[in-house]
């Protein structure tokens, strides 16, 4: 999708997956979007590439338990937002490479919960409109999960060993990229910015000045909510990979050729 939509985005997954690479991404991203989804019948899941093990100022700080609460924070956040799960593939925090390694874990997540769409950091984001730089592991995170959506996902080829372990090959419809700044959708979050602010408030080994994310968090979503007529939103980039139709076909294909092969 190039053009940007003018009113608020409302097509909806049944399954999404969301990809990050540190606990508290998610939440700092499309939380509210993820939460607004989830109310309306959605189900989720979360992946996070790191357990945010180097997410501490004190050289002195003992990595594995900083990662132990980290994942602490981050399941009860998770809770907040209501997803179904969340799985931590325990990648170096600050060293996140997209490889063929973190591609496997990631085709192994997707063919696993099967997500219509998968949201993720937009990688392409270097500069945040020349006021900060986007994070290495977010866009090695961002790079990894588009990758693994296309082709490696739906392609029974790329790590065959998962199809012979019963991980079919899966076709992720959209993909969603946050922190974006060629943001081509926005999803109304007017009725799930407050679930934002609680998954967020769960990060305390992150939070400094609560009450200045919170000025922040209210005045962003307003924001972009302006944009399409509404008191709040969350923006993206969005990627059409596959329409509905298309993917309906394509399943019912694959039931025919699996009914043939075994007539």
């Amino acid at each position: 999708m190039t053009e940007t939509e003018t009113g608020p985005h409302t097509w909806r997954p049944d399954r999404f997956m969301v990809v990050a690479a540190h606990p508290d991404d998610a939440d700092f991203g499309p939380a509210a979007t993820v939460a607004s989804w989830i109310d309306q019948g959605s189900v989720g899941w979360l992946v996070c590439c790191t357990s945010g093990d180097a997410g501490a100022e004190d050289p002195d700080t003992d990595p594995l338990e900083l990662a132990a609460l980290r994942e602490r924070e981050q399941r009860a956040a998770a809770e907040v937002v209501g997803y179904e799960g969340v799985t931590f593939l325990h990648m170096p925090d600050g060293a996140l490479v997209n490889d063929l390694i973190l591609r496997e874990h990631l085709v192994r997540e997707i063919r696993t919960f099967r997500p219509d769409a998968v949201l993720a950091t937009d990688p392409e984001t270097l500069f945040y409109r020349d006021r900060g730089v986007n994070h290495t592991d977010h866009r090695a995170a961002g790079y990894a999960a588009v990758d693994a959506v296309y082709p490696a996902a739906r392609n029974p080829m790329a790590f065959p060993w998962l199809a012979k372990q019963g991980l079919a090959a899966h076709r992720v419809r959209r993909i969603y990229l946050f922190w974006s700044d060629t943001p081509t959708v926005r999803v109304d979050v007017t009725g799930t910015v407050d679930r934002k602010l609680d998954a967020l408030r769960a990060h305390a080994s992150q939070l400094k000045d609560f009450d200045e994310i919170e000025k922040w968090t209210r005045e962003w979503t307003a924001e972009v909510g302006k944009e399409v007529g509404v008191e709040a939103a969350e923006g993206f980039h969005m990627v059409m990979i596959d329409e509905d139709d298309e993917v309906e076909a394509a399943e019912a294909g694959g039931q025919v050729e699996a009914a043939v092969a075994e007539s």
